[in-house]
């Protein structure tokens, strides 16, 4: 099963909710995906959505080298409530050489597990989704905040009110919040790092990055 292209190949482990959202969303941006789950129902609920499916145990080294799963750029192990097959199933995809295997886990201190274990990135979806529930609440100009690393996010966000019709030097993006604005989407067109002089419209969307405090505080005032 070893398939080379220019594009970046994943495999789903897990079918449940949310690795169902994850492969099918893949598979909708056009990438190839592999899923896997060990109920042979849910394997065949998809099979004609997904790239491949396949039903078996993912704590079955010997059944993951079958697959030859270190073809995959990316495995993510979305195994939910059995923690026990999370964490076998993760040690497995790393004694096998998979380059990276991100892991759902339910709790921090699945997620400090999961980490030891050598999962190259452990996501916990609620924490996440409540995260993103606070932010729209309390700030309602934020469209998305992605994590870089644990110190930067990267932050698309509404004009705020009192920048339109001024130009990036007069509203002291950097001086005043430290942030460092790397795009505006202004309708289909994106304007890449705009100049001082770019003057910013009512409907722009902006993209900017910068430490977690200072994105918080700039979305904050605006």
């Amino acid at each position: 099963m070893a398939r080379r292209n220019a594009r970046p190949e994943f495999a789903v482990i897990g079918l449940g909710r949310f690795g169902r959202g994850v492969a099918l969303n893949l598979v909708h941006r056009g990438f190839t995906v592999l899923g896997i789950d060990h109920d042979r129902q849910i394997v065949q609920d998809l099979a004609d959505e997904l790239t491949q499916t396949v039903a078996l145990d993912s704590t079955d080294e010997d059944a993951l080298r079958a697959l030859d799963i270190t073809s995959f750029d990316t495995v993510i192990v979305a195994i939910g409530q059995d923690f026990e097959s999370n964490v076998l199933t993760t040690v497995a995809l790393k004694s096998l050489g998979v380059q990276k295997v991100v892991c759902k886990a339910l709790s921090e201190r699945q997620q400090a597990v999961l980490l030891k274990v050598g999962a190259d990135r452990v996501i916990l979806p609620e924490y996440e989704a409540g995260q993103r529930l606070a932010h729209s609440l309390t700030a309602p100009l934020l469209l998305e905040q992605l994590a870089v690393g644990t110190q930067h996010s990267v932050i698309e966000f509404q004009t705020p009110p009192g920048f339109a019709g001024r130009t990036l030097r007069d509203t002291e993006l950097r001086a005043r919040w430290g942030v460092t604005l790397m795009a505006v989407k202004r309708g289909d067109e994106v304007i890449v790092a705009p100049p001082a002089d770019f003057v910013f419209d009512k409907g722009d969307i902006l993209i900017a990055i910068g430490t977690n405090e200072q994105t918080d505080a700039l979305i904050e005032v605006s």
